[in-house]
């Protein structure tokens, strides 16, 4: 009998995550009966390095708050994934754990679903790891953005408060990479201007749980057309486990 491979997803809270549930189906759907996928929520990065020494594990995502932090606990970091600044993936190569970003694959790859291949200016919200991402995503696209962030952070930088009229209407694409609105604090959503919103613009937020955020259902109420980030859970899930059949384990496992 083979021995299992372990995977898993690392953050804090992990109650929203629908990752242990895509892997499930995967599985279950290719036959693959040697592999288990599940939620390891750890209250503080500093637990990483006893769940690493775990020789059964193989690879994990990372989900908020850890993209940035992992960074650290890292062997090695694939080129993308150190020029984004965000880790995402985290295979096992024997005795060492390299880290990868495919959350841009999924981003980039769903928000063209939602602009027809259309490169309107964008809005980036937030500043975090899923933030970068989107970032790269964006700027691989061709589209031009704009990140807005509680303080204004420099050039290329808006804060909320300078979300005017004139700013709205140049930038018709409005990306939600902050966590707010995800369950269960869904009475939650990004502080922009709703009321400037037209059925000119397009919503699209990383968040998937619950399949409405606050912020779609205010842009669909002003007539907007809108994403949420399910899709790009589902492609970043299907490039994840691509690197994670690569998996190399630090030794033999046994049964």
């Amino acid at each position: 009998m083979p021995a299992m491979r372990a995977f898993g997803l690392i953050g804090y809270p992990l109650g929203h995550s629908f990752s242990a549930e895509w892997f499930a189906r995967m599985f279950l759907h290719n036959g693959i009966s040697d592999a288990t996928y599940r939620n390891y929520p750890l209250p503080s990065i500093d637990a990483l390095p006893a769940l690493l020494a775990e020789p059964a594990l193989l690879g994990f995502n990372v989900t908020a708050p850890y993209k940035q932090a992992v960074m650290a606990y890292l062997d090695e970091l694939d080129p993308t994934a150190l020029r984004i600044g965000a880790v995402n993936c985290v295979v096992r190569q024997g005795d060492r754990w390299k880290g990868y970003n495919v959350d841009w694959i999924g981003f980039a790859e769903s928000v063209t679903e939602l602009t027809a291949g259309q490169r309107p200016r964008a809005l980036l919200l937030g500043s975090g790891g899923a933030a970068a991402a989107a970032a790269f995503g964006l700027a691989r696209l061709g589209i031009d953005y704009t990140t807005v962030s509680r303080t204004k952070q420099g050039t290329g930088f808006l804060s909320y408060g300078e979300l005017t009229r004139s700013a709205m209407q140049r930038h018709r694409l409005i990306v939600n990479a902050t966590p707010l609105g995800t369950y269960p604090d869904t009475a939650h959503c990004p502080p922009i201007p709703y009321h400037l919103l037209t059925s000119d613009h397009l919503l699209y937020d990383m968040v998937y749980n619950p399949p409405e955020t606050l912020f779609l259902h205010r842009g669909l109420e002003a007539g907007a057309r809108t994403m949420n980030g399910l899709r790009m859970l589902e492609i970043q899930a299907e490039k994840s486990w691509e690197l994670f059949r690569t998996a190399r384990p630090a030794a033999p496992l046994r049964d």
